[in-house]
């Protein structure tokens, strides 16, 4: 199967251009006073997007002057942007996202006129559509778009006005894609800068990525050709926006890893150095098998996870908005902990402005947030998750399963497990209605979530993976095989919607004599990992 992607050298150029580029121009001293003085460095911004640079290039389609690159490509350099600041990687996140309405949605003439113009001018983008009380509901936008028309009643041009909020190159765009309310439904308008009425406003002091700008966007009377309507048709917003969600959120999942291995990278060098009553930290369990080993393995999980929906994105399934789901909430709560748990690992240090971890854990504390909340994303995965089980009658889960149990080196049958109970757990949501209860289907959204990272790392790792690899997946199959039926149990208890004989089976199905016996050989898995990491 071909995949739709650069060429693995021409990735590698790009990934050496971004660290040439950054090393030169973003510094870490730099990156700190940025940090410090909440500054947004937009000579760097707009040097990124220059012809030296192009960093912006592998975003945009070939036909248009970009380079075309894949999922695969978008992940690599957002992952690889993120272990070295996560604010300007924001900004680079902002210019895909804000382009991505004109790419999918846009009338040939339109993409024609302005895909040229954003690879060769590098121009900055914003994408306007959060607003002060419309976050992660876009259907409640407020912005209105009132039509104009001349006196044969045709439309010739939109009056845009409204306040959009958060808004990532805000205050130094020089196009916005604007999703405001027309009379057909929320559609995408493009809106350079200086037009009459575009305003930008409030900028936002926040607790991380200070680098990044960030701000509100007014919106007074700001008139636009209706052909700045993209696809020229109204209503068209949501379906657009929706369709680059797999892209976009597996870029935030980039973030995490990235923002995850980053941490990890520093919390292993500190251990390395610090010796304590005599001995290195790396020398130490109740340091190794607490701050390092287990977000090694999670980000193992996270990157194969990622991988796999970035293979499938690749090869023409564009629908993948759950597996994109997936891929965020995963990533973004491992890098999360990673970089709590760095923090933790250098002490006193860790705390300290110049050790950079804290910085690292502040801008890390966005990614749960942007691009759809951890709790959005949750209620997402679960509702469908359930739906697409019970449609396929345990198929779905069940094929997991079978795919994976063959690996026994790589934790397959404790992966399979936690697979097959899945699919029985999501037919009783679904058939006693608990699915209706938030909480019931955020529950099974964290079960799902785990179950799926784990079959994908099993996968990832096969019959042909180096030791690392096949132990960090037995670790992480063996801690989803105990948290998954200990979180559905739990649940099932709680609600109390299962009779007693319907409880009984579903605990004996949970197996958990079977489930601790699977745990069998974990304490030398987490020292052989904890081993290889800081050797």
């Amino acid at each position: 199967m071909t995949l739709a992607r650069l060429e693995a050298g021409d990735l590698e150029l790009i990934v050496d251009t971004l660290k040439d580029f950054t090393e030169r121009n973003a510094p870490l001293e730099r990156r700190m006073e940025w940090d410090r003085s909440d500054t947004c460095p937009e000579d760097v911004v707009r040097a990124m997007l220059g012809p030296e640079v192009g960093l912006h290039l592998p975003f945009l389609p070939a036909e248009y002057g970009g380079m075309g690159g894949g999922a695969y490509d978008i992940y690599r350099l957002s992952c690889e942007f993120a272990q070295i600041d996560l604010g300007l990687a924001t900004s680079m996140l902002a210019v895909a996202l804000g382009t991505d309405p004109i790419r999918v949605g846009s009338t040939e003439a339109q993409r024609q006129r302005w895909l040229p113009r954003i690879a060769s001018e590098g121009l900055i983008v914003a994408y306007a559509v959060t607003e002060p009380e419309a976050g992660s509901n876009v259907q409640n936008v407020q912005t209105q778009a009132r039509p104009i028309t001349d006196a044969a009643g045709k439309v010739t041009h939109y009056s845009l006005t409204g306040v959009k909020q958060f808004i990532s190159n805000g205050s130094i765009a020089d196009l916005y894609t604007v999703l405001a309310k027309a009379p057909g439904g929320p559609s995408f308008f493009i809106v350079e800068r200086g037009t009459p009425g575009l305003t930008p406003g409030k900028h936002e002091i926040k607790h991380g990525i200070r680098a990044s700008d960030t701000a509100q966007v007014l919106f007074d009377d700001v008139v636009v050709p209706a052909d700045q309507l993209v696809g020229e048709v109204e209503g068209e917003g949501l379906k657009q926006a929706n369709e680059v969600f797999g892209f976009t959120r597996l870029m935030v999942a980039g973030f995490g890893l990235g923002a995850g291995i980053a941490a990890l990278r520093k919390a292993v060098a500190y251990s390395k150095q610090r010796r304590q009553m005599g001995t290195l930290l790396c020398e130490k369990q109740g340091y190794t098998h607490k701050l390092l080993v287990p977000n090694s393995v999670r980000l193992a999980a996270a990157q194969a996870y990622i991988e796999h929906v970035a293979d499938l994105l690749d090869s023409g399934n564009k629908d993948r908005q759950i597996e994109g789901a997936i891929a965020k909430i995963f990533a973004t709560e491992s890098g999360n902990i990673a970089a709590d748990d760095a923090v933790q690992a250098l002490g006193g240090y860790g705390y300290c402005v110049e050790f950079e971890v804290e910085k690292i854990r502040r801008d890390a504390r966005i990614l749960r947030i942007y691009e759809g909340t951890s709790e959005i994303l949750q209620n997402i995965v679960g509702l469908y998750r359930m739906r697409e089980s019970v449609r396929s009658k345990g198929l779905f889960y069940g094929a997991m399963a079978d795919s994976v149990e063959p690996f026994t080196d790589a934790g397959g049958p404790a992966a399979a497990k936690a697979a097959r109970l899945m699919s029985t757990a999501l037919d009783h949501l679904f058939h006693q209605k608990l699915g209706r209860q938030q909480y019931a289907l955020f529950e099974c959204a964290t079960a799902i979530v785990e179950v799926e990272t784990a079959v994908a790392l099993v996968r990832a790792v096969g019959l042909s993976g180096d030791p690392l690899s096949k132990a960090q997946a037995r670790v992480w199959a063996s801690d989803v095989a105990l948290s998954v039926p200990t979180r559905l149990l739990k649940l099932f208890s709680a609600s109390g919607v299962l009779d007693a004989g319907k409880f009984e089976e579903f605990r004996t199905a949970a197996d958990l004599p079977g489930v601790y016996a699977l745990q069998s050989g974990r304490l030398a898995d987490l020292d052989f990992i904890a081993h290889a990491i800081t050797a």
